[in-house]
């Protein structure tokens, strides 16, 4: 069982690369049980998104992802997160991505820990 727990935690991007879709303005929320991680995301150039992953032992996730864009296609992808604990005891998600649709790119991106 992973040391960090994600179940509702709110993540929002600090940065992608300009093949993504993902920006400042989406939000993800995440569930966890046991090792799977489960998660819906919206905002920005996303309308609506879901994702999948399992988590292992030091909280890295190997997730699949799927979401509508604002001109109504759906593209999906996977990613792999590798986790940093910050001083004030929020994640910070470091991400490598690929595209499994359209044009097969691939990126990397960050997501930090909504403070609540």
């Amino acid at each position: 069982m992973t040391t960090i727990n994600y179940d509702g935690r709110i993540f929002r991007s600090v940065s992608n690369t300009p093949n993504g879709e993902v920006t400042d303005e989406t939000l993800f929320h995440y569930a966890q049980d046991g090792d799977v991680v489960t998660g819906a995301y919206s905002g920005g150039a996303v309308l609506q998104g879901t994702l999948i992953a399992t988590v292992d032992q030091d909280g890295v996730l190997d997730m699949r992802y799927a979401h509508v864009n604002a001109a109504g296609e759906l593209m999906t992808g996977v990613y792999r997160s590798v986790p940093e604990l910050l001083e004030d005891g929020r994640i910070r998600l470091h991400e490598t991505w690929r595209w499994t649709c359209a044009d097969e790119g691939a990126g990397s991106s960050i997501v930090e820990e909504v403070a609540q």
